[in-house]
């Protein structure tokens, strides 16, 4: 029964979220602070509906003075509400182009301002890869990427790939990692309160005197130190640890 009112909620929360989200589209296409209005939105309603309670930590960490590049965890589709807590203002994502035609929610995703690139075309991917560059070093806008490309079920982080890494680098932008403690062990859409999530922005990591030869050194560190705070993390929500900074 739970699960089926909660269905019914997110259904509805779904839809009058996207309508909100699809109305700051239309009214201000494209700008790139609709895309934390959307996760705001879908995060703050639907939180409470699946019943997990998030954690913020060092969210200072932020540049106040530069764009970034921002690098997480990826585990579910539940991400939209566990991390779009705390996307920064004025944050776009990457997306396959192929989302644009989705019903809805491709809409809402391409007028919300996230880059949509062909994965299956390599020079329209590199295209692509200019625009995030223009984006990050003209248009003051940070770029979201889930590195690992996939979703990893709440388990060790997968392997990273290197898109982010290589734009960090072209750009000569810092790359902000934020790692959010595994929450679907034990979650289940039956039950009413679910799992605590701690979300925790590490401090950002200077590229400035980088090239594509440090690349593999970048994302090692940048890889073990995420998996390393993600499993601090999930022992505190485990053991139900108070968070040190923000809720």
């Amino acid at each position: 029964m739970v699960r089926l009112v909660r269905y019914f909620l997110l259904s509805i929360h779904f839809v009058i979220g996207s309508f909100i989200g699809l109305a700051a589209g239309i009214l201000r296409p494209f700008h790139p602070t609709n895309s934390r209005i959307c996760a705001q939105t879908y995060s703050r309603i639907g939180l409470p509906i699946i019943g997990i309670k998030v954690h913020h930590e060092d969210t200072d960490n932020f540049p106040k003075d530069q764009n970034f590049i921002v690098v997480c965890n990826h585990q579910s589709n539940w991400d939209l509400f566990v991390v779009g807590s705390i996307v920064p203002e004025r944050t776009v994502s990457i997306g396959k182009k192929s989302l644009k035609w989705a019903p809805l929610f491709g809409q809402l995703y391409w007028l919300a301002g996230n880059i949509l690139i062909d994965r299956g075309n390599a020079k329209k991917a590199m295209e692509a890869m200019e625009v995030t560059k223009t984006a990050l070093t003209k248009k003051n806008t940070n770029i979201w990427f889930f590195a690992e490309g996939t979703r990893n079920h709440g388990k060790n982080m997968l392997p990273f790939k290197k898109g982010a890494f290589v734009t960090a680098i072209n750009a000569g932008v810092p790359i902000v990692p934020i790692c959010a403690s595994s929450y679907l062990d034990n979650f289940s859409l039956d039950q009413l309160n679910n799992n605590d999530a701690y979300v925790r922005v590490l401090p950002a990591i200077d590229t400035s005197n980088m090239t594509n030869k440090d690349i593999p050194e970048l994302m090692e560190k940048c890889h073990n130190d995420m998996n390393k705070v993600i499993k601090e993390l999930t022992e505190k929500a485990a053991q139900g640890t108070p968070a040190s900074s923000q809720s």
